[in-house]
């Protein structure tokens, strides 16, 4: 049996959130095995319209809620004049600070991909020792 396209759209429906500080919560528990945390930061990605999926491949897809920046920077350090950020995802990388912009009074910078990444108090205070004119 062939399931209808709003029936398809009703299980993409996965209950599933990533909040402002980089964490996947399931139906309101926190998503703490490690393993499936990673798969969920793998498959993050956004569909045209604007909405954010977990993406195994184009046709399989659930949507998230994402509550802010889907990438937040935890903590920065300086090697010579390049910000290295630790990413909510585990990763460390340079930040780009020619895409730094404020939005309500928060830094954010726009990652590969075009996904922003919110900076954490303790990575701005970082950012800014360098940056304060």
């Amino acid at each position: 049996m062939k399931l209808s396209e709003a029936e398809i759209e009703k299980l993409r429906r996965s209950g599933i959130r990533l909040d402002a500080e980089g964490r996947f919560w399931h139906e309101g528990a926190e998503v703490t095995h490690a393993g499936l945390r990673a798969a969920f930061w793998r498959w993050l990605d956004r569909n045209p319209d604007g909405r954010w999926v977990l993406r195994l491949d184009e046709n399989r897809f659930v949507y998230l809620d994402v509550d802010d920046a889907p990438y937040l920077v935890r903590s920065a350090r300086w090697e010579g004049e390049r910000l290295i950020g630790l990413l909510s995802d585990g990763r460390e990388l340079p930040i780009p600070l020619a895409t730094l912009h404020h939005r309500d009074g928060r830094p954010y910078v726009t990652l590969e991909r075009g996904f922003e990444a919110r900076l954490a108090t303790a990575a701005w205070n970082v950012a800014a020792e360098r940056l304060a004119p």
